[in-house]
């Protein structure tokens, strides 16, 4: 059982910068994939970006590629999610997510779930 706790969201206007945390509970933080997702209103669930168990391997959706940066930090059981350039078209509830195989993209996929941080970017 992994529980996940997301935290940095705000409102911030565009071109503005933001870093979300993400921090799991146990002891096995390092066997599972993270992914960050985002859910605007009335659109889908999707995957913004993913990070391997070590941080080798990393995912962007197009969408971001340039602009976020996905990190952990093994030691501390945290998942970052740096964000440049916020656009308003990336305002959405980010949720972090654990799953143990790389790559999926598909929520459906992940195990765990945080309980999500709201990001608003104002133009």
């Amino acid at each position: 059982q992994v529980q996940l706790v997301e935290s940095g969201g705000g409102l911030v206007q565009t071109g503005d910068s933001l870093r979300l945390s993400c921090a799991a509970s146990g002891r096995t933080f390092s066997s599972y994939v993270m992914g960050w997702f985002r859910q605007a209103p009335g659109k889908e669930r999707e995957i913004v970006a993913a990070i391997s168990w070590t941080g080798g391997n990393t995912y962007y959706a197009d969408s971001v590629k340039g602009r976020f940066t996905i990190s952990r930090d093994n030691a501390k059981n945290t998942v970052y999610l740096q964000m440049n350039s916020l656009k308003p078209e990336d305002t959405a509830v980010y949720y972090c997510a654990a799953d143990h195989t790389w790559l999926n993209v598909a929520p459906s996929a992940y195990i765990y779930w945080g309980q999500g941080t709201q990001v608003t970017v104002s133009s």
